[in-house]
């Protein structure tokens, strides 16, 4: 599309703000509401953010201690680039593009989330495979509104829906139907594919499942469908969070669903007997790097209270046949639901960020044909201590793990590597420097600085 074609379409559809959007490392929608004209003039250039945008914490302190890259600098400025294959009408006179960031000489930047998912799709495209991708989204809701849960400091709310606790409960009160339909309403006015809406484990969660498609597709549509939860509840005096545990009851998790298809369009994952070879290798390289990826797919220090035996999420670095406690269910023996579950991520992860570690770890384990570790059989929690190594449970034992990893390193690049470990290392200090402590309860630090944000 041409500078004139989008004004033409700009017009046509009266549009008065284009929202340029993209997503930072910490999973939030940043971008600016753009003139009509000014959208159309900064197309190719790109819209200007300062640097700060991947180099400050979610209480907008600067964040030191550790080696910037050659783009960061004295507040310089980064541009985000609109693609306008996601350009959408928003509401009635607003428009949203979403679009990846590079640095002031048009580079790529290597921490550009979706730039980093899309490149490692290339990888995977360039080895004869595409990729099909869906996304699990859990997020809880409350009764009050936004003003009321900030007020209260996010404690003792009222979760949406009734106290029932258990998943898949159609019999919710009026309110809480109105806000799943409203959110699934949004979503077809969008053109955003969603596959199933349901009451989810903990009181008041909630789950939205993305249609198939492939994974640069179903993370756009991850973000879109993040802030339509988001938006509907405003509208409708509610509240969502997607912090990945807000209480002591369960938590929240983004789970990743994913199979290739070879050049002919079947899929890769799939054998008439077993584990195709292919899916065999292609799970030898990710579980090679799911203890380094914890640090990626658990970002923040709340992420690490999920990881708890008997309570769904994964705990161990294991993979199963149809098993739902290991950290990889294998779905098998058939030519078109054979996939990989990666049930690690929890709902405040960035999931460009975990997928791209994905693909590029796979796609790692096929070029070199790495075999997995046996299949675990049986539940995967509980287990006597040094049967099966354990997921990292704090923030500071997945970082050293990631910093002494090199299979991440050479598929993510050694510049995103070491500016992730100095953002999260700086995000354990201020844990600590407020008061925080390894068996502390969740404090209010952390629902002050994760519960609207991440």
């Amino acid at each position: 599309m041409s500078q004139t074609d989008l004004s033409q379409w700009l017009n046509s559809h009266n549009i008065r703000r284009v929202r340029t959007e993209g997503t930072s490392l910490d999973s939030g929608l940043i971008g600016k509401a753009l003139s009509p004209a000014k959208a159309v003039g900064t197309l190719d250039s790109g819209v200007g953010f300062v640097d700060l945008v991947f180099g400050s914490d979610l209480h907008n302190n600067p964040e030191f201690g550790f080696a910037w890259p050659s783009w960061r600098g004295d507040m310089v400025d980064v541009f985000l680039k609109p693609d306008l294959s996601t350009l959408v009408q928003w509401s009635p006179n607003e428009a949203s593009v979403l679009g990846n960031f590079h640095d002031r000489l048009g580079n790529p930047l290597s921490v550009c989330p979706r730039g980093m998912l899309q490149r490692a799709y290339e990888r995977i495209k360039d080895a004869g495979y595409t990729a099909k991708v869906a996304i699990e989204i859990e997020a809880t809701v409350f009764e009050e509104d936004i003003y009321t849960a900030r007020a209260k400091g996010f404690r003792d709310l009222t979760p949406l829906g009734g106290s029932a606790g258990f998943c898949y409960n159609m019999t919710k009160d009026d309110r809480w139907h109105e806000y799943m339909a409203a959110v699934s309403d949004r979503l077809d006015e969008l053109g955003i594919a969603w596959d199933a809406c349901n009451d989810e484990a903990a009181v008041g969660q909630v789950e939205v499942n993305i249609s198939i498609t492939d994974p640069v597709n179903a993370c756009d549509s991850w973000t879109r469908v993040r802030q339509v939860m988001r938006e509907v509840a405003f509208e409708l005096g509610r509240t969502v969070t997607f912090i990945a545990k807000w209480c002591d009851a369960y938590g929240q998790a983004s789970h990743i669903n994913l199979s290739l298809a070879k050049s002919d369009g079947s899929n890769a994952f799939y054998a008439s007997e077993g584990i195709s070879d292919d899916l065999r290798h292609f799970l030898g390289g990710v579980m090679e790097t799911v203890a380094p990826t914890t640090a990626l797919a658990f970002p923040w220090i709340t992420s690490y209270r999920r990881v708890a035996d008997f309570e769904g999420p994964p705990s161990t670095v294991t993979w199963g046949v149809a098993n739902k406690t290991t950290a990889i269910r294998a779905v098998v023996d058939h030519p078109k639901q054979s996939r990989i579950e990666y049930r690690v991520p929890g709902a405040d992860t960035n999931v460009y960020v975990v997928l791209a570690a994905i693909l590029a770890s796979g796609l790692n384990g096929l070029q070199n044909a790495i075999e997995p570790p046996e299949p675990f059989v049986g539940v995967a929690y509980g287990l006597p201590d040094g049967l099966v190594e354990r997921l990292p449970d704090t923030i500071g034992k997945a970082l050293t793990i990631l910093e002494n990893d090199t299979v991440l390193r050479s598929v993510l690049g050694e510049e995103f590597v070491d500016y992730w470990i100095g953002r999260k290392r700086w995000e354990w200090r201020q844990y600590h420097n407020h008061g925080g402590e390894p068996e502390s309860p969740i404090t209010d630090w952390e629902l002050t600085r994760y519960f609207e944000l991440v």
